[in-house]
């Protein structure tokens, strides 16, 4: 579903996911490029889900979770 058409709070939701792996990285010191290395997503992939402009797929989620040492409840809480 295009962005456009998703309500308000399904875009507000991917934001703040988008600002809670922000800082998680930022908490362990960690820049973009060696996050995006650390999980294997694509690099385009990676920063549109940080900047909230992109829905995540679960695998995305593992994979984050995995690379920040944190259990996926940590990402969504």
């Amino acid at each position: 579903m295009p962005a456009k058409d998703q309500p308000t709070w399904v875009l507000d939701r991917r934001r703040a996911l988008g600002d809670r792996i922000t800082e998680l990285r930022v908490a362990r010191n960690l820049v973009q490029d060696q996050a995006i290395e650390l999980t294997g997503i694509p690099r385009t992939t990676y920063q549109r889900l940080e900047r909230g402009q992109a829905d995540a797929r679960y695998s995305h989620l593992l994979a984050i979770a995995r690379a920040f040492e944190v259990d996926v409840t940590e990402l969504v809480r």
